[in-house]
């Protein structure tokens, strides 16, 4: 078991790998505290579900439960992840459903490993990203019904892109999440996800999910225009990881097992800083924000 410093240096290496900036140094620190505890959450069930030996992975996200009680019953965590929730769940009054979400989604990935239709994987991300979204919400400070619909098209955006960016090793865990019915209408066999190079039928499929992507990242945007100060930062960027993947995956012709897409640094700091610019319209647009 890490100890609590170790797993925090852990998650922190894990944060730098991601397509946006999960807690940037341009935050606050007590900001930027917050949002690496909710990350340590989300990426230490996420290993447990992806990671650990798959007759340990269902008992041990019942562990990740349990301490969660532990901690909203006002007990001491036993998990390192959990523990660093304590002050971030207190000083940010976050309600634990979102918590349990992200585990019951990792349980869900235990046995369901295919999707048949894009609004069936939508499904999914409504348990193992939209809750992340919500969760950063309460940090901020800046919860609303509409907040909360648009957040959710942002972060289903980003988890899509990301299962492009993961075909190939999501398949070698036994997972596919691109919808079933796009993999037949492409002529694809499942079988490509497993060949070294991408065929132009699973170039097709990706390109087809980055396309919706990018059309419910559009959607959401419009939330950087609800928020100011730090939050609108921190959410500038995220909805700028977003774009900027999108933007590697073109120019790499969706060729997602050939090579490791991701956006370089550049890419995402040209794109954060045009989400900043670009989201700045009159606070009447905000009027008809969409209701949750």
């Amino acid at each position: 078991m890490l100890s609590q410093r170790g797993h925090s240096r852990e998650q922190a290496e894990k944060a730098r790998r991601e397509n946006f900036p999960v807690a940037s140094r341009l935050l606050p620190r007590r900001h930027r505290e917050h949002l690496m505890a909710v990350y340590g959450f989300a990426r230490s069930v996420d290993d447990v579900g992806d990671d650990e030996r798959p007759d340990d992975r269902l008992r041990l996200l019942a562990e990740f439960e349990a301490d969660l009680a532990r901690l909203y019953d006002g007990q001491a965590p036993r998990l390192p992840a959990v523990r660093a929730l304590a002050r971030t769940v207190q000083e940010c009054s976050i309600p634990a459903e979102p918590f349990h979400l992200l585990i019951e989604a990792n349980r869900l990935d235990q046995a369901v490993t295919r999707y048949e239709t894009f609004d069936d994987l939508l499904g999914y991300c409504e348990l193992s990203a939209n809750p992340v979204g919500r969760i950063v919400l309460h940090v901020f400070g800046e919860v609303s019904g509409p907040r909360l619909a648009l957040s959710d098209r942002v972060c289903s955006a980003l988890q899509v892109i990301e299962h492009c960016q993961d075909v190939g090793e999501d398949y070698r865990r036994g997972r596919v999440y691109l919808p079933q019915e796009d993999l037949r209408r492409a002529g694809c066999p499942i079988g490509h996800l497993a060949a070294a190079a991408t065929s132009p039928q699973l170039r097709e499929v990706v390109a087809m999910q980055a396309a919706r992507a990018g059309k419910l990242l559009a959607e959401g945007q419009m939330i950087v225009v609800s928020l100011s100060g730090f939050a609108r930062t921190a959410v500038a960027g995220y909805v700028a990881g977003g774009h900027a993947t999108l933007a590697a995956l073109r120019s790499a012709h969706y060729d997602v097992l050939g090579r490791a897409v991701r956006p370089r640094r550049l890419r995402l700091l040209r794109a954060w800083a045009r989400v900043l610019m670009t989201m700045r319209w009159p606070d009447a647009r905000l009027q008809r924000l969409p209701s949750a």
